[in-house]
């Protein structure tokens, strides 16, 4: 008797996860002819990092910048020090000067599909991001102008407007991978 294997599905699978398993992974197969599944790009992981550069003389604002941050993301920051004194940045060895998240799994799925699907949309005139931010081995940094435009963050608790930077890991090998990875997904890149 031999039985097909069946896929549990368990109610926390991404939607974005689910579009990867079930389409994706096939529609690239063909378009690049790979030899095996594993072969396909996927996304690693998700790095987000803040920089802290005006929160020296003020230690709250540090508290409210991390705080923020992990918010958006769902996971504890790591606060990120200085390494050596620099003097004409009055910035001392140990200082903290920023703080980052990496997000990998389900965590990593959650915060693409909501940055494509509700934080990116929010922003202002906005008409989609730049195909040219790729680093030529398959990975895409975004910079984001301000923490607003994501739905955890409550306007009138904002202490100062800030901005940090998203960079999105993949597996592929060339950018024309990566960017057909991410288009696929939903990422809205400007039409050229």
């Amino acid at each position: 008797m031999a039985s097909k294997k069946q896929v549990k599905t368990s109610p926390e699978v991404n939607r974005l996860k689910a579009k990867y398993d079930s389409e994706l992974v096939e529609k690239m197969m063909k378009k690049f002819s790979y030899s095996s599944k594993m072969e396909v790009p996927k996304l690693e992981k998700i790095v987000l990092n803040m920089r802290l550069g005006d929160v020296k003389d003020n230690s709250k604002s540090l508290q409210s910048a991390v705080q923020e941050l992990e918010q958006i993301a769902g996971q504890k920051a790591v606060i990120c020090y200085a390494r050596k004194s620099v003097a004409n940045f009055k910035l001392r060895q140990g200082q903290p000067v920023g703080a980052k998240i990496t997000l990998r799994g389900s965590r990593m799925w959650e915060f693409f599909d909501k940055l494509i699907s509700i934080a990116l949309p929010r922003v202002r005139d906005f008409r989609g991001v730049s195909d040219k931010a790729f680093d030529g081995r398959g990975n895409y940094a975004l910079g984001v102008k301000e923490q607003l435009i994501f739905p955890e963050i409550a306007y009138d608790k904002v202490e100062k407007v800030r901005g940090f930077d998203i960079t999105i890991v993949t597996s592929a090998n060339t950018d024309e991978e990566a960017k057909e990875l991410l288009s696929s997904l939903g990422m809205p890149f400007v039409r050229r």
